[in-house]
């Protein structure tokens, strides 16, 4: 029961923390795609520059892709 216990609880915590990071990262996504300084910085953190057309190209390739949630499958066209 002393092993048991702690298994099981670092099972629920690694589960918990995976989903909050996915609630978290879908968030900032959302986020970043109504906010363009956001894109930017991240852009420059990645180590690009965009310029105004770059910027809106990215923007409107957020809008256009779906988050892919639970039973969602990828289609290709």
């Amino acid at each position: 029961m002393n092993i048991v216990i702690p298994i099981i609880t670092l099972i629920v915590g690694l589960v918990g923390g995976f989903f909050i990071g996915v609630f978290y990262l879908r968030k900032q996504m959302e986020k970043m795609q109504n906010d363009p300084q956001m894109l930017q910085k991240m852009a420059k953190q990645m180590g690009y520059n965009l310029n105004g057309k770059q910027m809106q190209r990215a923007q409107q390739m957020m809008k256009n892709q779906p988050m892919q949630g639970k039973g969602q499958s990828r289609k290709r066209k």
